[in-house]
Parts: C-alpha cells; sequence; structure tokens
C-alpha cells in the first residue's frame, strides 16, 4: 500500500512539474563548434534524459560484456553442485533403504562432483555405504577421519561407538561415549550408554552424576529420573550394607522417600536401620514398603527383625503387618507361616486356605501341606495338598529379561539395563484351580476295571503312594478284605480344600498293601520329601 501511495506521489509530482514547464515555457541556447542551437526548456530537458538513458544502457553493457565469463562459470558450479547434492541425497536415502549398490554409485558420483573438504556429509555416506557392504574396517577408517573434523566429531563418535557395541568391545564403547558426553551432555544415546557403563562397574556416584545432568538438561523427565535415582540409591546402599551402615541408611532411606513401591529400597534401609539398633524406625519404613507393595520379603524382614523374639511374639508381629493389608495373599501367607511357626495350626489353616481364595498358588499349597502333615500327619490329605501345588500357578519371582533369579538387582545381566528386574511370575501356564485329587483317579480307574475295560499299563516305576481301599477292592474281587479299623484319634469326616468343595479322606487306617507296596504309615522321611516334589 505505501509503494502504491509512493508511486502516485512521484506520478503526480511530474505532472505537476510538466504543467508548470507547459505554462512557463523558456528558451534554451548553446554553442558547440561554431554552431548555435536555440530549442525549447521542455524539448532541451527530454534530450537531456534520454542521453542520460543511452549512457547508463552503454555502461551496463560494457559491465555485462566483461562480467559474462565469471556469470557463466557460476552457472556451470551451480548446476555441478546441484547434481553433486541431488546424488548425495539419492546416497543417503539409498543407504537408509540398505540400497548398497545405488548407495555406493551414488558416493562415487557426490565425491565427483562436490568438495570433501566443504562436504563432510560425502565421508558419513561412505561409511554407511561401507557399513552396509560389510566393509566395518572401512567404515571405521572413516569415522576415524571424520572425528578429526570439530563439525563432524560427534556423528563420528556415534558411529565408532556402534562399531564397538557389534564387536563387543565395551571399554572402546565406553570410552566413545564419555568423550561425547564431554562434547555433549544432553545426546540421548552417550548418555545413557555411559550410565549402563558405570552401573556396569559398580561407579554408582559417578552414575548419579551423570543421572542429574541428564535430568538437568531435560533429557529424561520428572519420573523416570526420580525411579533410576531410587534404584542407584538403592544399589549403593546395598553395596555399603556390610562395611557403612551409616551411608546404606543415608542412601536406603532417600531411595525409599523417591519410590516407596521399590521393595529392595525399604529392605536395605530397614536392614541398615536394624543394625543401627533403630528398630521402630525401619520397622516403619517397613510398613510402609508393605502397604504400597506387599513382598514376601518384606514380610521376611519384618517379621524377624529382632532376631531374639520367641515364635509368639513373630506372630504378634504377624498378625500387625496383616492388618496393613488384610486379604492379600502375601498378608495370609506371612500369618499362615508365623501362626505355624507358634503352633497355632487352627489359624494358620484359615489364613492358608484365605491366601487360596486370594490367589492359588504353589507355594501356598505347599503350606497347606506342611500345615496338615503338623496338625493330622495323615499322608492322603498332606498329597492331595502336594498335587495341588503342581497343578497350581508359580509363585512370582525376581524376572529381568527372561533370566529368573533369586535376589534383586539394580541392572539386567542380559542386557545391562537399569531397573529392569520385576517381581512377577515367570512363566504362566493354563491350569485349573482345583484339578482332581488322586483318590478321584484311583476311583475312575477302580470303575474302569469294574465295567471290564482294564487300561494299558505303562511299564514305569510309580512313586510310592498309598492305595485306596475301594482300588484294592475293585482290583480283588474274589477276595474282599474286611474294613480297616481307624486308629484312635483319627478323623473319619471328608476334607476340606478352602473352596467349599469336601474332598474324600484318605484311608489312615491299617490296610494290606498289594505286593510290593509299604504302609502309608511305614514311609520314610526321604520318601515322604520325594512325594512331595514329585
Amino acid at each position: 500500500m505505501l509503494r502504491i501511495l509512493a508511486f502516485l506521489l512521484v506520478v503526480l509530482a511530474a505532472g505537476m512539474g510538466f504543467a508548470w514547464l507547459a505554462d512557463n515555457p523558456g528558451q534554451v541556447s548553446f554553442v558547440w563548434q561554431g554552431q548555435q542551437a536555440d530549442m525549447s526548456l521542455m524539448v532541451f530537458i527530454i534530450a537531456l534524459g534520454l542521453l542520460l538513458a543511452a549512457v547508463l544502457l552503454l555502461v551496463w553493457l560494457v559491465s555485462a560484456f566483461f562480467k559474462t565469463p565469471g556469470a557463466i562459470g557460476h552457472w556451470w558450479n551451480t548446476r555441478r553442485r546441484d547434481r553433486g547434492y541431488e546424488a548425495l541425497s539419492t546416497g543417503i536415502i539409498a543407504a537408509g533403504a540398505g540400497d548398497a549398490v545405488l548407495a555406493r554409485r551414488m558416493t562415487k558420483r557426490s565425491n565427483k562432483l562436490l568438495d570433501v573438504q566443504k562436504e563432510p556429509l560425502i565421508r558419513f555416506l561412505d561409511a554407511q555405504t561401507a557399513m552396509i557392504e560389510g566393509d566395518h574396517a572401512r567404515a571405521r577408517s572413516t569415522f576415524e577421519h571424520m572425528e578429526r573434523d570439530p563439525e563432524t566429531r560427534l556423528l563420528a563418535l556415534r558411529g565408532l561407538f556402534l562399531e564397538a557395541e557389534r564387536v563387543g568391545d565395551e571399554g572402546a564403547a565406553r570410552h566413545y561415549a564419555e568423550r561425547a558426553v564431554r562434547i555433549a551432555p544432553h545426546v540421548p544415546w552417550a548418555g545413557g550408554a555411559v550410565l549402563e557403563s558405570k552401573s556396569l562397574a559398580g561407579d554408582w556416584n559417578g552414575a548419579l552424576e551423570i543421572l542429574e545432568a541428564q535430568k538437568n538438561t531435560r533429557l529424561i523427565d520428572r519420573d523416570e529420573s526420580k525411579r533410576l535415582r531410587a534404584v542407584l540409591l538403592t544399589a549403593k546402599a546395598m553395596g555399603a550394607a556390610e562395611g557403612d551402615p551409616e551411608t546404606a541408611r543415608t542412601a536406603g532411606v532417600e531411595a525409599h522417600k523417591l519410590a516407596p513401591d521399590l521393595v529392595p529400597a525399604g529392605l536395605v534401609a530397614a536392614q541398615a536401620l536394624f543394625r543401627l539398633g533403630d528398630l521402630r524406625r525401619g520397622s516403619k519404613i517397613l510398613e510402609t514398603s508393605w502397604t504400597s507393595n506387599p513382598h514376601p520379603e518384606i514380610a521376611e524382614a519384618y517379621v524377624h527383625a529382632r532376631p531374639g523374639d520367641s515364635p509368639a511374639d513373630r506372630l504378634k508381629r504377624a498378625q500387625k503387618l496383616h492388618g496393613l493389608r488384610a486379604g492379600h495373599v502375601e498378608a495370609e501367607t506371612c500369618l499362615a507361616r508365623a501362626a505355624l511357626d507358634a503352633g497355632d495350626l487352627r489359624l494358620a489353616r484359615s489364613s492358608a486356605l484365605a491366601a487360596v481364595e486370594a490367589e492359588p498358588r504353589e507355594s501356598v499349597y505347599l503350606l497347606l501341606a506342611d500345615i496338615e502333615e503338623e496338625d493330622t500327619g495323615e499322608i492322603g490329605r498332606v498329597r492331595e495338598w502336594l498335587a495341588r501345588a503342581i497343578r497350581a500357578p508359580r509363585d512370582p519371582a525376581w524376572t529381568a529379561d527372561g533370566l529368573v533369579a533369586e535376589h534383586w538387582a539394580p541392572i539386567s545381566p542380559v542386557t545391562g539395563r537399569l531397573d529392569a528386574f520385576q517381581w512377577k511370575v515367570p512363566v504362566e501356564r493354563i491350569a485349573a484351580d482345583d484339578g482332581p485329587m488322586i483318590e478321584a483317579q484311583a476311583g475312575d480307574r477302580a470303575k474302569t476295571i469294574e465295567a471290564g475295560h482294564e487300561p494299558p499299563v505303562t511299564p514305569v516305576t510309580p512313586p510310592v503312594m498309598p492305595v485306596p481301599a475301594s482300588t484294592v477292592a475293585a482290583e480283588n474281587p474274589a477276595s474282599e478284605p474286611a474294613p480297616a479299623k481307624p486308629e484312635a484319634g483319627a478323623s473319619t469326616e471328608p476334607s476340606s480344600n478352602g473352596s467349599g468343595k469336601h474332598m474324600p479322606a484318605a484311608n489312615t487306617g491299617t490296610v494290606e498293601p498289594a505286593s510290593g507296596q509299604k504302609k502309608p504309615d511305614a514311609l520314610t522321611e526321604e520318601e515322604r520329601k520325594e512325594a512331595r516334589f514329585a
């Protein structure tokens, strides 16, 4: 708008000027080489303007004549550069797509059309093409040459780092990552690699410094930073637990505050406090961790916080812990174990059955087998719980990258990743909660025999097991044994599995076993263990 207004003002001024000259005509006379020329002022001004335009045109033509060779050379160089950049772009795309033939051809073309000193991407394309072709020695040589140039140093360190990781040279990879961190602390791959390398080396203070630098540069978010810091502090506390309880306490308490649901953080903090004699504060930390994430290791540490406690005292602590998360499978299991140790079998059985209702597990059924053996001593019922344990889902364990470990660790031994261990079931399997019992299977076999269909017998030595009376009678119909008299105090009522279903009670009387079998009451301790873990 302003330009249009300015143009209109210029036109208006010129028009007014010519109108004024027309209203005020004048005469111009000049003499040149003895000749006198007379003309009006208007004609003189027009002739002067044309002369100036001709002079300007002549000057432009002369200047263009002398600039033409340079202009032609510039046009040629520009066209050559454009072709070179087009080849370079095509080569990078081909390298990314894995087309080594096209990438190598474009590398040669761009190297021919462009100046390598002014365009470092040509070396990068050469290195990428060499990696695709499998010429890793050439790729490393190219990256080392690029590392001398400050503009491409970080890019070269990245390539050398990947090459070191490819050949498994952890020392070289750590060296290149540390150099890259000094140049650019905000680079994710370098910071993460240095953090993992320092963690693998056990340099927890150095790892914490790298993590702090990453947080300051906003390389990782706040929540992830807090979690990783808690993991590193927990590892530091675990390393100092034996020799320096004060350091372990400081690091563990800070880790517990950062991540209350991190079980190892609460454990190491509480254990350090127990060693320093602060039982109350250590128990409080375990209670907080238990509320956030009930875990059997927390229960074990809490119940056995005082080494000199009697089983009754440990039962009281277990009851207090149970009150914080009543109904949870870990709370019920902890109370059942403490009650079994204290001799309160009724409480142990009820808590174990509540744990089964909350979450059926292998360990809970084994605990019920222990309770049954301690309470009644009936081998049939014990083996009933053992049979359920075999079919029950597995217990959770510390798992990282498919590896199951007995204890938690800050890094994965497989990949070196921080905070990789999780408390979960290693292998899930599909299984019914309540499978057929041993007695039910034996009864089905007896019915099959009575119907005249003898199932094929596999020639495998079975484990030593008590034979129910119904099976003995079915296999020997001609000689029916007299019913065995139960021993004094033996229960003849059907047992309950805690889920409302009643199973037939195992025959605890004296039944003459078949040839080659022992009596159920005459089982040795080794045979009981063997049957339990069959």
